[in-house]
C-alpha cells in the first residue's frame, strides 16, 4: 500500500466532517469566551495560594468560569483531583446516603478502574449496584429495561457513563443524556443522575446541564431511539487532563452541576465543615484558566484528528468506530484489529512519532485497577494527558484499540500516518 496515497485521499474524506467540527468549535469558544468576560477574570486571579488557602480568589472564580461556560449552577475545580477515576468516585462518594445507598449504572459496567471502587463501597455496606447492560447500538429493549429497572429499584443515583471506555458500543451525545435524564425523573422524580462526562466536553455545541444551544444550527446527534423531552442531568465530573484542560492544565479534574450536590461534593474531598473554602495552589491558577479558554479549539483538532484517522484506518484495512463521516460525541476513536500484531505495531509508532518519549517502545504490561494486560503509547507533555495523541487497548479479542487525542490536527495526521504505516508492514 502507497501510505501517501492513503493519506491524501484519508484528508479529502474527512472534508465535510471538518466543517462540522470547526462550526462547533466557533460556537464552544464563543461559549466559553462569554464566560470569561461573566466572570470578569483578571490577572490577579492566576495568582498562587499557599498554606489553608483561605481567601483563594483565582480558585473560587475558576469554579464560577467552569459554572458558567458548563451552563450550570456551580462547579468544583481542584488540581488535587488526581484523574478521572478520583473526581467519578469523589461525586458518587458526595452525593450517595452513607449507607444503604442505591446506585444504578444505565450504560453497563463502567470503567474497570471505577467498578473496583464500586466493589470497595459494596463491601462496606455503602451501597448496593445494579446495572443495565449497554452494548452496542441500544435498541427499543435497552429502554424498556432501563424503565423496568428504575421502577423496580428505585435508586438513589442513576449513573451514565458518556464515552464508551474500554467498550464496543456507541458513545451518548447530549441529547441522549438529556433525553435519557428526563426519563429517568419521569419515572422517579427524587433520582440524581449522575454522569461520566470524560472525553465528551467541548465535542458537542453545549453540554448535557442544559437544554439545546440557542443560536446553533448544526445537528444535533441522538443515537438512542428515545424520542422525549429533555432534562439537564444534576451532577457530572470529568478530567483537567483530557478535554477541559486545553492541553495546558498539568493536573486535576471537576464536579459541576446543582449547587447543593456540588457542595457535598466539596466536603468529601476535603472535610464537613470546611468544604471548599480552603485548599491552596502555590503555583498558581493560570494554566487552568488558559487552559479552558483554549480547550474548545484543543478539541476540535483532536476531534480532526479521529475522523481522519477513522478514515486512513479504513482504507488500510481496519474497521473503526465511528466511521469517519458519522457524528461525534466524545474524542475516543475505536479501532478493531483483530490480532494483537497490529495493533502492537500501531501502538508503537504512535510512539515514536510523538514529541516526548519517542524513543521508547512501548509493551503490555498488568497496568494497575485493569483486569487485562494494558498497551499504551502516550509521548505526552503532560503524564496520562488523553486531550494530546495517546492510544491504549486491553490485550485481549477482539483487540480494540482506543485512539483519543491531538494537541494539532498536523502533528496527529504526521503520527497516525506513520503509525498506520507501521500496522501495514
Amino acid at each position: 500500500m502507497d501510505i501517501t496515497a492513503l493519506a491524501k485521499k484519508a484528508q479529502a474524506m474527512s472534508a465535510e466532517a471538518f466543517a462540522r467540527i470547526e462550526e462547533i468549535a466557533e460556537y464552544n469558544t464563543r461559549r466559553v469566551a462569554d464566560a470569561f468576560r461573566e466572570c470578569r477574570i483578571t490577572l490577579n486571579h492566576f495568582a498562587p495560594s499557599t498554606g489553608y488557602g483561605y481567601d483563594d480568589v483565582g480558585r473560587d472564580k475558576l469554579d464560577a468560569l467552569y459554572a458558567a461556560a458548563f451552563g450550570c449552577e456551580d462547579a468544583l475545580v481542584r488540581p488535587n483531583i488526581i484523574n478521572g477515576t478520583h473526581a467519578l468516585c469523589l461525586m458518587l462518594k458526595g452525593i450517595l446516603p452513607q449507607s444503604g445507598g442505591k446506585l444504578l449504572s444505565i450504560t453497563g459496567a463502567p470503567y474497570d478502574t471505577l467498578t473496583e471502587t464500586i466493589g470497595t463501597m459494596e463491601a462496606s455496606g455503602r451501597l448496593t449496584f445494579t446495572q443495565v447492560p449497554f452494548t452496542g447500538t441500544p435498541d427499543e429493549g435497552y429502554i424498556e429495561a432501563v424503565k423496568t429497572a428504575i421502577a423496580e429499584i428505585k435508586p438513589h443515583v442513576v449513573y451514565i457513563q458518556r464515552s464508551k471506555g474500554y467498550g464496543d458500543r456507541v458513545t451518548l451525545s447530549n441529547l441522549d443524556i438529556r433525553r435519557l435524564t428526563f426519563l429517568a425523573k419521569s419515572i422517579l422524580p427524587g433520582v440524581i443522575v449522575a454522569l461520566d462526562n470524560c472525553y465528551g466536553e467541548f465535542c458537542e455545541a453545549g453540554e448535557p446541564f442544559g437544554s439545546a444551544p440557542d443560536g446553533f444550527t448544526g445537528e444535533r446527534a441522538a443515537l438512542l431511539p428515545l424520542d422525549c423531552e429533555e432534562a439537564p442531568c444534576d451532577v457530572a465530573a470529568g478530567s483537567l487532563i483530557k478535554n477541559p484542560g486545553g492541553g495546558i492544565a498539568p493536573c486535576g479534574g471537576y464536579i459541576a452541576g446543582r449547587h447543593d450536590l456540588v457542595e457535598q461534593v466539596a466536603e468529601e474531598l476535603t472535610v464537613p465543615g470546611i468544604g471548599r473554602e480552603a485548599g491552596c495552589n502555590p503555583d498558581g491558577w493560570r494554566l487552568y484558566f488558559q487552559g479552558f479558554f483554549l480547550a474548545p479549539h484543543t478539541v476540535s483538532q483532536a476531534l480532526k484528528t479521529s475522523v481522519f484517522a477513522a478514515n486512513l484506518l479504513t482504507l488500510a484495512g481496519f474497521e473503526a468506530s465511528p466511521k469517519g463521516d458519522e457524528p461525534r460525541c466524545d474524542i475516543i476513536q475505536t479501532i478493531r484489529f483483530g490480532d494483537p500484531k497490529p495493533l502492537i505495531s500501531f501502538c508503537r509508532g504512535i510512539q515514536s512519532f510523538s514529541p516526548v518519549d519517542s524513543h521508547l517502545t512501548c509493551e503490555p504490561w498488568a497496568m494497575p485497577g485493569y483486569t487485562s494486560e494494558v498497551i499504551m503509547a502516550a509521548g505526552a507533555f503532560v503524564q496520562g494527558s488523553s486531550i494530546e495523541l495517546s492510544c491504549d487497548a486491553p490485550i485481549r479479542e477482539p483487540y480494540l484499540l482506543y485512539l483519543q487525542g491531538g494537541l494539532t490536527y498536523e502533528s496527529g495526521k504526521y503520527a497516525i500516518t506513520q503509525a498506520v504505516a507501521n500496522a501495514i508492514q
